[in-house]
């Protein structure tokens, strides 16, 4: 038995030094192989031309490699740098925060009504008697007489009311307009001297031809145009002083009637609807207001400044000599019918047509577009001084079978002189026992 098992165990061990031998013989001979290959691997260039010598060339990837591999080693060779990242999105501008006084000025203001205002006094006579006569500002809720007022309140306003002090009116009644913005501001048409002799001399001439009957012309009684101021530079300062006012309402220049949506159309302007008829503008006039309309086109305009008068407001007064029945002004504006300003606070409304309707009748606005008629002060109704300076009168003409308003001096009118109408000429509603 133990001899037996002593003859297994040799077998065994030689099996297995057999089996380590054969496994390094084949180590052996790999890398002898391997070289064998790579020398029948190599290319020789034989061409004389050639000087490259012998070149290896380079083993090519097994088989087994996978598309995708190769894809990745070929992104991989690629790539230079590295993958840019995304810039952020730029940040939106930092806001401007506005001021506190930007705020207050576009800002509504809101005034916590008290419970009773009997000890509400006149900010300029310390006052409290007149309650009725009180104005309440509806910005700082102080209290003001109408007669106090520079200028004089006429009468109480149906809308809010804002002082002087709390709307500025006492920083923004001075402008210098230089003659450049005054030409543009009055759409002056230039022309040349000789044009305007051209124009000039035939008026001229009728003028002459006219006064042969001195009778004729009393009875008649025709309307004269006005002579301007011979001085450019005088001119200028008139039409400058106009402008300004102009400017402080915030109203446009404008010497025609305006007819806008929403209001009257130029269809319910007619002569015809004028309840007892309307006096027709004769041919004789209608040539003067032509002219007086084309001197002011010209930039000729009448010979009237604005001023402003801390009692009165803006008051026209005449800068030279202005002979009876001459033409000051056309009144001018958007024309509306009175039914719907019935409610308005304009204290410069003009009427225009009073007809057989009343829901026809219509009334000059010269709210947002005007020209120096709207600054022509109005006479006390109630006092005989207040009558004895009425100097130009309004008298409505039917022109083309269109009413227009034409304001005329009644008296002469001398340099310096403020000129005042009657403004309940026709109806006798505007209160006037408080004007001065």
């Amino acid at each position: 038995m133990l001899a037996s098992l002593a003859i297994t165990r040799d077998r065994e061990k030689k099996e297995e030094d057999l089996l380590i031998s054969l496994s390094l013989q084949r180590i052996k001979q790999t890398p002898n192989s391997f070289s064998e290959k790579r020398k029948s691997n190599q290319i020789s260039f034989n061409n004389s031309n050639s000087t490259l010598g012998h070149l290896p060339i380079l083993p090519m990837p097994p088989a087994s490699t996978t598309t995708a591999l190769c894809r990745r080693q070929i992104s991989s060779r690629r790539r230079t740098s590295a993958a840019r990242r995304r810039s952020p999105s730029p940040s939106p501008p930092p806001k401007r925060m506005k001021l506190l006084t930007e705020i207050l000025q576009k800002a509504a203001y809101t005034v916590a009504e008290r419970e009773d205002y009997g000890d509400v006094n006149c900010e300029q006579c310390r006052s409290g008697e007149r309650s009725e006569e009180l104005l309440l500002c509806d910005k700082c809720d102080k209290g003001f007489h109408m007669k106090c007022l520079r200028p004089i309140v006429v009468r109480v306003p149906i809308g809010s009311w804002i002082c002087d002090k709390c709307s500025g009116d006492g920083q923004r009644r001075g402008y210098h307009l230089s003659q450049r913005k005054i030409i543009d501001f009055f759409r002056i048409q230039k022309s040349k001297k000789d044009e305007i002799k051209k124009k000039c001399s035939p008026l001229q001439d009728s003028r002459k031809r006219r006064r042969r009957s001195l009778v004729y012309q009393k009875k008649r009684r025709r309307l004269l145009p006005f002579i301007p101021s011979a001085d450019p530079t005088q001119r200028l300062k008139q039409m400058g002083t106009l402008a300004s006012a102009l400017t402080a309402l915030h109203m446009q220049f404008s010497d025609d009637l305006t007819y806008l949506p929403g209001m009257a159309p130029p269809s319910a302007n007619q002569a015809k609807f004028e309840q007892g008829g309307m006096q027709v503008l004769s041919k004789e006039d209608m040539e003067t207001l032509d002219q007086c309309r084309a001197m002011c086109k010209r930039g000729e305009c009448p010979p009237l400044l604005v001023v402003f008068d801390s009692c009165e407001g803006f008051t026209v007064e005449a800068d030279d000599q202005i002979k009876d029945l001459t033409i000051i002004a056309e009144y001018s504006g958007d024309v509306d019918y009175i039914k719907n300003r019935e409610h308005d606070d304009c204290d410069s409304m003009m009427t225009l047509l009073l007809a057989r309707d009343p829901s026809k009748s219509l009334v000059i606005c010269p709210d947002k577009r005007g020209n120096i008629a709207r600054f022509i002060s109005g006479i006390n109704n109630h006092t005989l001084d207040g009558k004895k300076k009425q100097n130009c009168k309004c008298v409505r003409y039917s022109v083309n079978g269109e009413c227009r308003v034409i304001l005329v001096a009644t008296r002469d009118i001398a340099k310096g002189e403020k000129l005042y109408y009657d403004y309940n000429g026709y109806e006798h509603e505007y209160p006037t026992q408080h004007f001065v």
